[in-house]
């Protein structure tokens, strides 16, 4: 699903032969610039969409994708929502995304899930997240 919402925004999309990297598409940007995306889906818990953001390697147990992968496409099975979401925008081992209001009306270090929608990403802010130039603080405001 990550990648039929990337290609129908008309993004380049190469998938990686073989097995064992620590991404599962890469999205050729222009130039020499290219975007790692780790796929994953995410459950509806709690008001919000939840997914994995660490890898099992076999044998070395949770590892973080910090550094090996750009941002995480994350599939939302329950409307069929597309996000993406930079691997230093969420929790070494979960990732949150708010879809209804907070019980107490907490606004700070809140990630709602509008702002990572896929359709607010333009090719300029995803550069950015592939250079590593969007600052945790800021990721929301680099969307398009």
């Amino acid at each position: 699903m990550v990648l039929a919402a990337l290609v129908r925004r008309g993004f380049q999309v190469l998938v990686p032969f073989g097995e064992g990297q620590p991404y599962d598409l890469v999205v050729h940007l222009g130039e020499a610039e290219f975007l790692r995306v780790q796929c994953k889906t995410a459950w509806a818990r709690q008001g919000c969409a939840v997914f994995n953001s660490h890898s099992t390697d076999h044998g070395r147990g949770a590892l973080s994708y910090v550094g090996l992968a750009d941002i995480f496409g994350v599939y939302f099975p329950p409307d069929g929502s597309v996000y993406l979401v930079p691997i230093q925008a969420v929790a070494r081992f979960e990732g949150r995304l708010r879809l209804t209001p907070t019980r107490n009306n907490q606004r700070r270090k809140v990630r709602e899930a509008a702002d990572f929608e896929i359709d607010r990403w333009s090719a300029e802010s995803l550069r950015e997240v592939a250079r590593g130039e969007s600052k945790r603080d800021e990721l929301v405001l680099s969307v398009a």
